[in-house]
């Protein structure tokens, strides 16, 4: 098997948008063209008709939205594509933002009548600052929508981006008649049937050909050639360069619900997306056609399958091949682990595999040894850097509703954690357990599945907190390190991995302890340098 030829095949990416942009039914369709599925179960946000198959928790059933980031992968042409689903909602922003660090591409997703949407532009942010390149895919033009240029015009103010249209709509709405593809220069025409898999287009690469004005009518035409020009006089041309290093946008217009302009997205994005890429680690930059297999693990998941308590540990190959039953260092532990079953998977189906190459993401069934951020090599020690905490914006304490599950409980909170559905903090005073988390949501999910994997019923409590601070003394054993722990001991906890954090319960007290204690730095992420 020919190592650089399969890095070359590897696509792996993630779609970021904001909730009910369509992200759940592009996938769905990007699924149907690989022939991973037969047919799309199309998402209503509380009315789901046939459930999508990337969504496998109940809890998401209920609520229609992608609330675990799973993995897809397919096979189109001759390329091997892994999406990285990523929680559109943004109580689940923590566990996208993870996401975020294993994938070498990403498709951002815009409605046509919303435009951009502000979880949009946080997911974006983060994408700019990791420089990983990016497409714009317009959704839901059958539908009433803003002007294709005052969107494009939006794109680049509100995310900062540089664009550049490779498809263009003719018309929107009711008079939406197809799509010009400035990329492969063709036509397609829209039927409004949804039920069709794949439209017909028509190759047109001279839009002064009078044959335009028998297809689409004359104010169309006109329309078109006028877009036309204006874009090439606007716009860049399309630069791979650009692209690559994260400089240019280019963007593309379809409905995802009726199939529509779809494919022009997938055969560009395959022709242009970038294979497997380098990784910055701690030590050193890693390139994902070394030898030896370096990966990490960017999620957890507990409990995939409801029969058998297990937990699976998601890790992404960033070099070398990872083969079954073969000895790993597990970096932080400094131990070797060997893995008879890793898996792939299309969303719900897992299947064992013998060998994985760079791009690829790798199930790990895991009995705890792994969190967030764990390193595994073929010996050498790495840590790859990019996966932080940060700090919550709800803070509840937990208590037990049920004294005689208290293991159960802890368990249970425990395993969630190292999920990193939330975070939990032990306060030094009492020891009491405070639960912080991104969105109001997260603590739903986590009652509900202590309350049916677990086994263990909890209650919550209001406790007022503005920010968990994470703690840096300049000089640990200095006097004023020293009083800083006694006058504000009641507001300092641990977090998991016992890192001291103190939880400033106004902007004001922050300030002030801020002025108060200068040698005592504070951070709002647990990752600093």
């Amino acid at each position: 098997m020919n190592f650089k030829k399969e890095i070359a095949k590897r696509r792996t990416f993630g779609i970021i948008s904001h909730p009910d942009a369509g992200k759940t039914t592009l996938t769905e369709k990007l699924l149907l063209f690989g022939g991973a599925i037969q047919e799309a179960g199309a998402v209503k946000s509380n009315k789901i008709k046939k459930s999508a198959t990337s969504d496998f928790m109940e809890i998401e059933r209920q609520r229609g939205i992608s609330v675990a980031t799973s993995v897809l992968a397919f096979h189109y042409k001759d390329k091997k594509i892994n999406i990285l689903d990523t929680p559109g909602h943004k109580d689940f922003a923590e566990d996208t933002f993870r996401t975020l660090t294993a994938v070498d591409s990403v498709i951002v997703v815009i409605d046509v009548a919303k435009g951009v949407e502000e979880q949009t532009e946080k997911l974006v942010e983060v994408c700019r600052m990791r420089k990983i390149p990016m497409i714009v895919f317009i959704n839901k033009l059958d539908r009433e929508g803003k002007d294709a240029f005052d969107l494009l015009d939006e794109v680049e103010q509100k995310l900062g981006l540089t664009v550049t249209p490779l498809s263009f709509p003719i018309g929107m709405g009711y008079d939406f008649k197809g799509i010009y593809n400035i990329y492969e220069k063709n036509i397609n025409l829209f039927s409004g049937d949804s039920k069709k898999n794949i439209e017909e287009t028509i190759a047109f690469d001279d839009l002064s050909n009078p044959e335009l004005e028998k297809i689409i009518g004359n104010k169309a035409a006109d329309n078109l050639r006028e877009h036309l020009e204006l874009i090439h006089a606007v716009y860049p041309d399309f630069d791979k360069e650009a692209y690559l290093k994260g400089d240019q946008q280019p963007v593309f217009f379809g409905s995802a619900l009726n199939n529509f302009g779809v494919r022009e997205l997938l055969d560009c994005f395959i022709e242009i997306a970038p294979p497997p890429r380098d990784k910055k680690a701690e030590e050193r930059v890693v390139r994902a056609d070394e030898k030896q297999m370096t990966g990490f693990v960017f999620k957890i998941h507990a409990n995939m399958d409801p029969k058998h308590r297990d937990r699976l540990a998601f890790v992404k190959v960033v070099s070398g091949t990872f083969e079954r039953n073969k000895p790993y260092l597990h970096v932080r532990h400094d131990k070797k682990l060997k893995f008879s079953s890793p898996n792939a998977f299309f969303a719900e189906k897992k299947e064992i595999v013998d060998v994985s190459f760079p791009g690829d993401i790798v199930g790990l069934h895991d009995t705890g040894n792994f969190k967030i951020g764990d390193t595994l090599t073929e010996g050498e020690i790495i840590h790859y850097k990019g996966i932080p905490s940060f700090s919550p914006e709800h803070f509840r304490y937990i208590n037990n509703a049920d004294p005689m599950k208290a293991k159960q409980l802890n368990k249970g909170i425990d395993q969630l954690m190292d999920e990193g559905v939330a975070q939990l903090f032990t306060l030094e005073m009492n020891g009491r357990k405070v639960i912080g988390t991104v969105g109001a949501l997260q603590y739903e999910v986590i009652q509900y599945r202590l309350e049916h994997e677990y086994g263990a019923k909890c209650t919550y409590e209001n406790f007022p907190v503005h920010k968990a601070c994470w703690v840096e003394p300049e000089d640990p054993k200095g006097e004023e390190f020293a009083e800083f722990k006694r006058v504000k001991q009641k507001f300092l906890a641990k977090d998991k991995r016992g890192q001291l954090v103190f939880l400033a319960d106004s902007a004001f007290s922050l300030q002030m302890t801020q002025q108060k204690y200068p040698s005592v730095k504070l951070h709002f992420t647990s990752e600093f340098d």
